[in-house]
């Protein structure tokens, strides 16, 4: 009896000591819900990239909250004669090495898009009774042999060197500078830090001074002539803008970069971009759903929709501009106040009416008509989508009013379909900037958007948001992943590779 006493006792034993030097079973990694407002590519970038750099991206529950019917905030397309074209953010520049690895991965395909304002292309300055400047109309394919294109493209960048001289090289140089500067931000992310503050991430790549000083200001010291400040330069911030050279330096660089060789947009859309990253980072999607209230109690905040439904979230990110949208925030949250610049884009099916601007044909018209900053001039731009016939042909009309019935009868002579859309498209820029910061109340609600009054366009909402993923990671798990390859050196060669300089 005592034997078999001893034998149990040694087998409990030996169980024990088994089991006490046995590896404990990992528990699981503690699960966090983001909520994030809004679709856009801020939105979509975000969750994206969280599920990238995630060691666990698995315990990350993402979900989208989105006011309007569809994704892609201010990225939207318009249908006419059933053709596609971009109302929002229509252009991306051949070095936005983030759109262009969001295409490879999605597999979307892509188109190049014609620069209006180069040698090859007919544009013209019109400064409210008369073309200041226009140059050479480009011959169709029918009217004679190759080579006389390209002597025409010769002429006019004859025309253009012989208006605006060498300060077309200075205004290249001062472009490039920047742009180069913007690279930065695709460095591997061993040297590149994680910034708490807009200004930290402006100043690490040397930027921060253009957000001091007018795009005026910068170009003037670089040297470029007040000629092509007051028209080329002009044209192309109220193209992009809707405003003057008296924005920031940095916006006005943006603006400037984006008149490059070797755009493109993503065929049939840019909102695909938006909707393949949520897609694909398998966020929760909540359509027409709007928040209306943001409130933090013990630990959680909690979101309300004006559909009366609530959600708990851990962690909350806005990722659409809070300037025009009414959401409330308990404790309140205290950002500069800004305003949005409003472009109202027109679509118009139909002819331009010759004698608005002073001609005889509607034929002598450029494809692009930009315009110089004059009080009474009631558009911004004017540019052909489509041309269907010499009698029918699709235009984009930029304005920063709207565009009543009655101004579009004297600019066009026959209007078959007339779509309007009036877009809060982006701050409207004041130098000095003032930044909100990327987090608002020092715990977890963040705000991507606040990079915005840097400049405004897709590539730099992917740049913020990633940089706002790799801040919520660092705080909610110091071991988050930072030896990510960089986008070069994962594809962004690939990717330059499908795009063709104009």
């Amino acid at each position: 009896m005592k034997e078999k006493h001893l034998r149990a006792s040694l087998l409990l034993l030996f169980l024990f000591l088994l089991l006490s030097s046995s590896p404990t079973l990992a528990s699981p990694p503690p699960s966090h819900r983001i909520c994030v407002i809004g679709s856009g590519i801020a939105g979509s970038s975000l969750s994206h990239f969280l599920k990238t750099y995630s060691p666990n991206p698995s315990s990350l529950q993402i979900t989208i909250f989105e006011r309007n019917l569809i994704v892609g905030g201010r990225t939207a397309t318009v249908t006419i004669a059933g053709d596609t074209f971009e109302a929002g953010a229509s252009i991306i520049h051949p070095k936005n090495l983030h759109a262009l690895k969001f295409t490879s991965l999605l597999n979307l395909p892509i188109k190049t898009q014609s620069n209006k304002s180069d040698s090859s292309s007919w544009f013209g300055i019109w400064d409210g009774s008369r073309f200041v400047f226009k140059t050479l109309q480009p011959p169709t394919p029918k009217s004679g042999p190759p080579f006389y294109a390209k002597i025409v493209s010769f002429l006019n960048s004859l025309l253009v060197f012989g208006r605006y001289g060498f300060s077309l090289l200075r205004m290249e140089r001062f472009v490039d500078k920047t742009v180069g500067s913007f690279l930065r931000y695709y460095e591997n992310l061993e040297s590149r830090p994680v910034f708490s503050t807009v200004e930290e991430m402006l100043k690490w790549a040397d930027l921060y001074g253009l957000t001091r000083r007018t795009l005026q200001e910068e170009l003037a010291d670089a040297g470029l002539s007040r000629r092509l400040i007051s028209e080329l330069v002009t044209v192309i911030t109220r193209i992009n803008y809707g405003q003057n050279v008296s924005i920031s330096g940095l916006a006005g660089a943006v603006s400037l970069a984006g008149s490059d060789s070797g755009l493109w947009s993503v065929e049939g859309g840019n909102w695909q971009l938006a909707a393949g990253l949520i897609r694909h980072s398998n966020a929760s999607l909540h359509l027409h759903e709007e928040i209306s209230s943001v409130s933090y109690t013990e630990g959680l905040y909690e979101l309300n929709s004006t559909k009366g439904n609530s959600y708990s979230c851990d962690i909350t990110v806005v990722a659409t501009p809070l300037d025009e949208i009414k959401i409330s925030f308990t404790p309140p949250i205290s950002i500069p106040k800004r305003r949005l610049q409003h472009t109202h884009a027109t679509f118009v099916r139909g002819l331009l009416n010759p004698a608005y601007f002073g001609l005889s044909s509607a034929s002598e018209i450029p494809e692009l008509v930009g315009t110089i900053e004059a009080p009474d001039l009631p558009f911004s731009s004017i540019s052909i989508l489509k041309k269907y016939s010499e009698e029918d042909m699709t235009y984009k009309v930029f304005s920063r009013i709207a565009m009543a019935d009655e101004l579009l009868d004297l600019i066009f002579s026959t209007r078959r379909e007339t779509i309007r859309i009036n877009w809060g498209a982006y701050p409207h820029y004041e130098a000095p900037e003032a930044f909100a910061p990327f987090l608002l109340d020092g715990l977890h609600l963040y705000y991507i958007n606040a990079f915005e009054n840097a400049a405004s366009t897709i590539e730099t909402s992917s740049v913020a948001a990633e940089n706002v993923a790799r801040l919520i990671l660092s705080r909610i798990d110091p071991t988050s992943r930072s030896d990510i390859p960089t986008l070069e050196s994962t594809g962004s060669h690939e990717g330059e590779n499908l795009h063709v300089d104009l």
